[in-house]
């Protein structure tokens, strides 16, 4: 055994360059050429397709050659007919001989011709074979790698958007119709999803995509290099979604940095869900960034809906690029004019604010601001209806002004169904709208109510099941004047949240019965899924508010102008203006029809800007818009009902 090992080692050792290098006080043996020869072989095996395709021509070539050199060396020429003089025709010869098998059935000759064409093509046909494998194997791979959705992106002026949620249904569908008017847009979407389940959801969640081309890549913002693959430095404006999990706003900063560490760059919109991480998003982020408060604007909406019916498509009206937006617009013709005097100006745009040479955004300031200066804040259809705006020319009915005091709003009695996160701001923002005596009952099945101090509410905490009939007929829900149903989405899945709360609308129909609006209390329901909002209506609902859908509008909207940043804001805060729905009659006297121009006249007196009207008659139909009409032609005239409201702009 010992001599056998000693010889196994011996026939080793010559297969090998012995060497007396050390390395590290290790002694090593040099590999031989043939080792290093089948090392370089096998690195540029390893570089893919195109490198097989390359093997695959150099043994053809060779092939070929040798061949040809053997049947000229040999003087072995074909039979009568297919004989093709000279070298480069034998050359000729014999390439049709590797890649076309049925060449060799049309030979003649001598046997030996025959033979050696015969073995010629059989080489040839495994030559063909691998040729015909590596190339699908390679179309294999290039669409495998397709569908995983890591090529780069050649782009431009394109709106990228970071992260997958069920907002991304409503952002892409609102960036479709704002890119409308732009050659070739496009959107691009970056996420951890697969790139095919990405695209499909997309056709199936938006019907339309106005031309907007969307574009699909596999990857996590946190890594720049998946990052680079949207082409971000050449996009006109990026949105980071806030992902699910536990710790949602981490993955945003993370997100920030990463698309600010090279400094410039396009202007980045970025939701926030606990306003905690508000200041450290505010600080990475910088001047490029906007930052959207989840939290508290679903919070301020659901409080402003709950006020006054309708207001809920007011706000989806300004939001959403469907209708009439908000823009942005200097004219010089109203330079040193009032305020009072643009607000009437134009036919069919409603001016709601001015915006000063500083920057400063100021909704409804007092009617007798000069503008000097100041570009206007206005409500159009499209900005290219601001070009030449034209001027009204309808009549303001002086003796069907209300000139009569409004009576001062009384104390409220507001029932609130639910609690989770957004509760609390929920709570903080009917504080600071209610009159100092108003009452707040809140009962919850979920959760652990955190109650903030209040000046103006007393509120009181109960727990049972809010979706039982039993517990809610212990509460007389028609002596309230708000009832606010929230989702169990801290506790719950989205649909098993929204399964308790239409359960729990469908009890507070049945008991509220058929009284008129006038009559019962005014119910806002919070919604989680926006396919779930249309079963809500059934329940005979004031307003609906959809988490996801009104915040993809705003997200939207800021992704096209983060100058409206400062509008939104004033108008879902408490302090400044804010929109109200208020009776027609206050403004103007029931009777024969007025022009809306009218209407514009009276809010001005009270201090205030008109921005639409609602029929009550409608208020009941999606179709019509629920009755609101949200910038309607200074001359359109309408009769004043005793449910009819104005939609306003004002202080308090």
């Amino acid at each position: 055994m010992g001599q056998t090992g000693r010889q196994m080692r011996q026939r080793t050792v010559k297969t090998m360059k012995a060497g007396t290098n050390t390395k590290q006080g290790k002694a090593y043996v040099e590999p031989t050429r043939g080792a290093r020869l089948r090392y370089w072989f096998d690195g540029t095996m390893a570089r893919g397709t195109s490198a097989l395709v390359g093997w695959l021509a150099v043994v053809t070539v060779v092939l070929i050659l040798v061949f040809t050199v053997f049947v000229t060396i040999t003087g072995l020429e074909p039979g009568q007919g297919n004989a093709k003089d000279g070298f480069f025709g034998r050359l000729l010869t014999t390439f049709f001989h590797t890649l076309d098998p049925g060449t060799v059935a049309g030979d003649s000759g001598t046997w030996r011709f025959l033979i050696t064409m015969l073995v010629l093509t059989v080489a040839g046909l495994f030559i063909v074979s691998a040729l015909i494998g590596v190339i699908a194997t390679g179309i294999d791979d290039k669409l495998a790698e397709l569908r995983r959705g890591r090529s780069l992106v050649i782009e431009k002026d394109h709106t990228v958007i970071l992260g997958w949620s069920d907002s991304v249904f409503a952002i892409v569908r609102e960036l479709s119709i704002a890119n409308e008017s732009r050659k070739k847009p496009a959107v691009v979407i970056l996420a951890e999803q697969d790139k095919v389940e990405m695209e499909d959801a997309i056709r199936e969640k938006v019907d339309d995509l106005h031309g907007t081309r969307v574009v699909c890549r596999t990857g996590s913002a946190l890594d720049i290099g998946d990052l680079a693959l949207t082409n971000h430095g050449l996009a006109r404006s990026i949105i980071v979604l806030s992902p699910g999990g536990d710790d949602p706003d981490s993955e945003v900063i993370k997100t920030l940095l990463a698309l600010t560490h090279e400094g410039s760059g396009p202007h980045i919109v970025a939701e926030i869900q606990d306003p905690q991480n508000l200041e450290a998003a505010r600080l990475v982020g910088g001047d490029r960034t906007v930052i959207v408060d989840k939290r508290e604007t679903i919070a301020r909406l659901i409080v402003q809906t709950s006020r006054q019916s309708g207001a809920a498509a007011v706000y989806t009206e300004l939001f959403d690029f469907d209708g009439d937006e908000i823009y942005f617009h200097s004219d010089a013709s109203l330079a040193g004019s009032s305020y009072a005097t643009a607000v009437a100006a134009y036919e069919s745009a409603s001016v709601i604010g001015l915006v000063s040479p500083e920057g400063m955004v100021q909704l409804n300031p007092p009617m007798d601001t000069v503008i000097a200066g100041s570009e206007l804040v206005v409500v159009a259809e499209d900005d290219s209806v601001l070009t030449g705006a034209a001027r009204t020319s309808a009549p303001v009915d002086e003796s069907r002004i209300n000139t009569a005091d409004v009576l001062a709003e009384a104390t409220s009695k507001i029932l609130l169904l639910g609690w989770n996160e957004r509760a609390a701001t929920v709570v903080r923002e009917l504080d600071e709208y209610a009159q100092t005596g108003s009452t707040l009952e809140i009962l919850t099945e979920l959760g652990t109510p955190d109650v903030p101090e209040l000046t103006n509410l007393t509120a009181t905490v109960q727990h049972g099941r809010t979706s039982d009939r039993a517990t809610l007929d212990r509460f007389e829900i028609s002596t309230y004047d708000q009832v606010i149903v929230l989702c169990y989405s801290d506790e719950l899945s989205v649909q098993r949240a929204d399964s308790k709360t239409l359960v729990t609308l469908l009890h507070l129909r049945e008991i509220v019965g058929d009284r008129t609006k006038g009559e019962r209390p005014s119910v806002v329901s919070e919604m989680l899924d926006d396919r779930n909002r249309a079963l809500a209506q059934v329940a005979h609902v004031d307003d609906v508010i959809v988490s996801d859908e009104i915040l993809s509008l705003i997200l939207s909207q800021l992704s096209e102008n983060e100058r409206l940043e400062a509008v939104f804001q004033d108008l879902l805060d408490a302090d400044g203006a804010e929109i109200y729905l208020r009776p027609a009659r206050d403004y103007v006297l029931p009777g024969e029809p007025v022009t809306y121009a009218t209407v514009v006249a009276a809010a001005a007196r009270r201090g205030e800007t008109a921005l639409g009207y609602r029929v009550s008659a409608e208020s009941d139909d999606p179709a019509a818009g629920f009755g609101v009409y949200v910038n309607p032609a200074k001359s359109a005239r309408f009769s004043v009902e005793p449910a009819d409201r104005v939609v306003v702009l004002a202080e308090d």
